[in-house]
């Protein structure tokens, strides 16, 4: 059995491609999560992909995903925002690793804040579609290794 990990998608990540192209660029999620797919399939990993736009749906989902592999987030605005998946995040043992499609820093100041980071393993922000897969790659690398840690 290969070790599975999760990649989450927040709210108003189900309209990539059409929304904001000039922020998100033209890719739709479906178009990441197969290449994303293909990719975990040649280096032996199962990919669990989700995406909603309800923050206890997501909550829910990362205690799931509590003891995979890892978890690929990216939390949309809640990054901002939520105490809760921040909390869900702090609960777990898999290794959490943040993309945000744009830099997020060099945006409105409120995007400059996340929740999420201080309990993330890594981040990754402002390289498009290609952050999704270099956080496989780092997560498949901390499986690999055995080191889980989260700092």
């Amino acid at each position: 059995m290969r070790p599975t990990l999760f990649v989450l998608n927040g709210p108003n990540l189900n309209l990539l491609g059409t929304r904001e192209p000039e922020v998100y660029g033209r890719e739709t999620l479906a178009d990441i999560e197969a290449r994303l797919r293909d990719h975990a399939e040649r280096i032996g990993f199962d990919l669990d992909c989700r995406q909603s736009n309800h923050e206890g749906e997501l909550v829910d989902w990362i205690q799931e995903a509590g003891k995979s592999a890892g978890i690929i987030f990216n939390p949309g605005a809640y990054t901002h925002t939520s105490v809760a998946l921040r909390d869900a995040i702090a609960a777990i043992a898999a290794p959490v690793i943040e993309v945000h499609l744009s830099n997020v820093h060099a945006r409105e100041d409120f995007r400059r804040h996340s929740y999420i980071s201080p309990v993330a393993r890594g981040v990754i922000a402002g390289l498009g579609s290609k952050g999704y897969e270099l956080a496989l790659d780092a997560l498949a690398g901390l499986a690999t290794s055995g080191f889980q840690g989260k700092k």
